[in-house]
């Protein structure tokens, strides 16, 4: 069962599908302000998410993912694949965000802490506090998206149900890999991505997170093997 993903995935479909109703009647000015305020708060997420791995592992493994995600262009491919289902099902205005719109989401629901811990926790022990408590703040973060940016932040709820349903499945039965150690590695490493997307949407800067994404293999591998 993936009970813990199919959660936070209606969530988002919740969430974005009020946004949606209010998106002709929330400003441009309220949508920035609400989107760099949730920006902040992603920051803090990230920088305490960080604070718990090895360093030195953390630096390594995402210096090797960057490198990594700009050989395979991943931030590219999935800009490219929004584009795919941009041109299939954005409307009108929507259209020139929706691809910004899924990337962006996805980015911020799949990757981080809480989407690999919460996850793993449901696989594990089949208790669901963590991914509750990340599908309230993903709920309330895609109203924003989706009324900023439309239609395309729906779309992510399919990518966090493969992603931390993926995730929610493997953990049930490896759960002698999945070592205390290893999980907050991999949540320290997911915290340093998160910072750099609370810094995307506070300061409209363009770090290629997704980019980043190998990273999480390296701290695996660089975990077990130490």
């Amino acid at each position: 069962m993936i009970t813990g993903a199919i959660i936070n995935a209606v969530a988002i479909l919740v969430g974005g599908g009020i946004g949606l109703l209010l998106k002709n009647r929330v400003s441009k000015n309220f949508s920035e302000g609400v989107m760099r305020a949730l920006g902040l708060c992603v920051c803090i997420i990230g920088v305490q998410g960080a604070l718990d791995g090895d360093f030195m592992l953390m630096t390594i493994s995402l210096a090797l993912g960057a490198l990594c995600g700009e050989i395979l262009h991943i931030d590219r491919r999935l800009n490219d694949f929004g584009m795919v289902l941009q041109n299939k099902f954005g409307k009108g205005g929507d259209g020139s965000t929706f691809a910004r719109g899924f990337v962006s989401a996805t980015l911020l629901f799949c990757v981080g802490a809480m989407a690999i811990v919460g996850s793993i926790e449901s696989g594990l022990t089949g208790e669901h506090s963590i991914v509750i408590t990340k599908s309230v703040i993903d709920a309330f973060s895609s109203v924003v998206l989706a009324a900023t940016f439309g239609v395309g932040v729906l779309f992510s709820a399919v990518p966090v149900l493969l992603y931390q349903g993926g995730i929610e499945f493997f953990a049930s039965r490896l759960q002698d890999v999945f070592t205390a150690g290893l999980v907050t590695q991999l949540s320290a490493t997911g915290g340093v991505m998160i910072f750099a997307i609370g810094i995307n949407m506070v300061f409209g800067e363009k770090i290629k997170v997704a980019n980043l994404l190998p990273g999480f293999i390296f701290a695996a591998i660089g975990h077990l093997l130490l």
